[in-house]
C-alpha cells in the first residue's frame, strides 16, 4: 500500500514539473513579443518565418516610435492547423500613442508558429 502511494505522489510531481515547461513554439512567440517591446528588429525578424518577416518589420517600426510594456506574458502550445503549430497566449501589452495607452489581450488571437532552419519561428496569427 505504501508504495502505491509512493508511486502516485511521484507521477503527480512529474505531471506537474512536465506542465510547467513552455514548448519551443511558445517560446518563440514569447521572445517574438519581448523583442517588439526591447525595440530590438533584428531579434523580432529573426524570430520571424520568412513569409511574416515583412510584417515582423512592420510591427518593430510601430514599436519603434511608441513606448511599449509587455504584462504577464504566458503562452502555451494549442493544437496544430496543417504546417502550423497553434500557440495562444494570456497576457497584455500595452502601447503609449501619443499619451493613449493601447491595451492588446494576447488572448484574443491565436499565434502560428512554424520550425524553419531548425528553429521555431512567428509567422502569423488568426
Amino acid at each position: 500500500m505504501k508504495n502505491k502511494w509512493v508511486i502516485a505522489l511521484w507521477t503527480i510531481l512529474t505531471l506537474a514539473a512536465c506542465s510547467g515547461k513552455t514548448s519551443p513554439s511558445a517560446k518563440a512567440i514569447e521572445g517574438y513579443f519581448k523583442a517588439l517591446v526591447a525595440k530590438d528588429t533584428q531579434k523580432a525578424i529573426s524570430l520571424s518565418c520568412a513569409a511574416w518577416e515583412q510584417n515582423a518589420q512592420l510591427d518593430a517600426d510601430t514599436f519603434a516610435n511608441n513606448p511599449a510594456k509587455l504584462d504577464n506574458i504566458a503562452c502555451n502550445k494549442s493544437g496544430q492547423e496543417g504546417n502550423f503549430t497553434l500557440v495562444s497566449c494570456s497576457g497584455k501589452l500595452s502601447l503609449d500613442y501619443n499619451g493613449e495607452i493601447q491595451e492588446i489581450d494576447l488572448a484574443d488571437r491565436v499565434y502560428l508558429t512554424v520550425q524553419e532552419g531548425g528553429e521555431w519561428r512567428m509567422c502569423g496569427y488568426k
